[in-house]
């Protein structure tokens, strides 16, 4: 039985001593290596920047418009039938074409 090994990828930065020296110092302070500080650092302001991008966040005021939106929607407009139109249509018309998979 072989062990798998998680494969790891360098990350290499260039920064003025200044920069260097907080970052040495904010390492020693918390008890981690400059390269361990540097990585949770990094990847905490990832996850964050991510989640900022995934996660959809509203006022309580915002919120309950949108539920009343969605109990009671609007009918639809001029240009909303307009689009659904194109869209069956279009839909119709890539029936014909779609690539049959059966050998």
């Amino acid at each position: 039985m072989g062990s798998t090994v998680a494969k790891q990828d360098r990350i290499g930065a260039r920064v003025p001593h200044e920069v260097y020296e907080t970052l040495c110092r904010a390492a020693e302070l918390t008890g981690a290596t400059v390269n361990q500080f540097l990585v949770q650092a990094a990847l905490k302001e990832a996850q964050e920047v991510l989640e900022r991008e995934a996660v959809i966040r509203l006022t309580p005021r915002d919120w309950n418009w949108l539920l009343d939106l969605l109990e009671s929607p609007p009918e639809p407009n001029a240009k909303l039938k307009a689009a659904m139109m194109r869209h069956h249509q279009s839909k119709r018309e890539d029936a014909d074409t779609a690539f049959n998979w059966e050998p």
